[in-house]
């Protein structure tokens, strides 16, 4: 399955949508480079698209996404009566193609696992290019209501309230995606870091951690750095650091206590990987901000 991996933010943008009916006979207009997203979802009969090398034939219940940068065309006329919901979007960020079935093509601009206390985090959604919705009716009635609102666009709220219509449209769509399992190696490696997360401040070992996840360390090892660049050690650090660095900002505990608080022993220890890891020392850090 074709996916579309965007990286947010900043956030898809709504530009307009509608319906459309297309005859017996009828078809989809050839198109190239328009250099917007085209969101095409049947409520009845059957159309028939092409995207370069490409094929859909998208029924009753079904939506496809036609990428700005291609080539489209009919590959063949509607058989019957055919209506459709259409809507054009931006992106507005990095974004890219990947296959479901193989390892995630990266993005240009990808989403760091670890970033600044109070920064603004990308993360990345992903929506099918072809996809059976979940729950048709409640896509179309979001359509509709778009449709509602549209002769009062120019008003700024109106404007707002369409894109907050259009990100639950995503939602929906992004929803029948999630519904197919994760490959093994990536459910491995979510695991392994959520469990991490529960209980960054306790020394868990290596055994402890494959006894949870139910896999042998070497392959949760190797699943965490395929999916977050770090082995499962490396990958505790860093949650620790990160949440010293809000106690640093947030809290007037000593320094040395703050290291107790997130895990470390030896305040020693905690200033040397802090350091390593920021550039600073914890001390300096906090005096940075005061």
């Amino acid at each position: 399955m074709a996916l579309i991996e965007m990286t947010v933010p900043p956030l898809p943008h709504y530009i307009t949508s509608g319906f459309s009916t297309l005859p017996k006979g009828g078809h989809h207009p050839s198109r190239n480079n328009i250099q917007v997203f085209d969101l095409l979802i049947t409520t009845y009969g059957c159309f028939y698209i092409g995207e370069e090398d490409a094929r859909f034939e998208v029924a009753p219940g079904q939506a496809v996404i036609l990428r700005p940068d291609r080539y489209h065309f009919a590959t063949q006329s509607c058989a019957e009566l055919t209506g459709t919901y259409w809507m054009h979007f931006h992106v507005g960020g990095p974004w890219s193609m990947v296959d479901n079935a193989i390892a995630p093509i990266p993005l240009e601009d990808p989403s760091p696992v670890f970033v600044e206390p109070f920064a603004a985090q990308p993360f990345t959604i992903r929506i099918p290019q072809f996809t059976t919705l979940l729950q048709p009716e409640k896509t179309y009635d979001l359509f509709e209501q778009l449709h509602q609102l549209q002769p009062r666009a120019h008003v700024s709220s109106v404007r707002f309230a369409q894109q907050q219509l259009f990100h639950e449209l995503l939602r929906q769509l992004a929803a029948s995606n999630d519904s197919e399992h994760p490959s093994p190696a990536t459910a491995c490696a979510e695991k392994a870091a959520s469990y991490l997360r529960q209980h960054y401040r306790e020394a868990v070992s290596a055994k402890e951690l494959g006894d949870h996840v139910n896999f042998h360390p070497v392959y949760i090892a190797r699943c965490m750095q395929k999916e977050y660049g770090c082995s499962p050690t490396e990958y505790q650090l860093r949650l620790r650091i990160q949440q010293a660095k809000l106690l640093l900002l947030q809290t007037d505990l000593p320094v040395a206590h703050v290291g107790e608080q997130v895990g470390f022993e030896q305040p020693a220890y905690f200033a040397t990987c802090f350091t390593r890891i920021e550039g600073i020392s914890p001390r300096k850090y906090r005096q940075r901000f005061s």
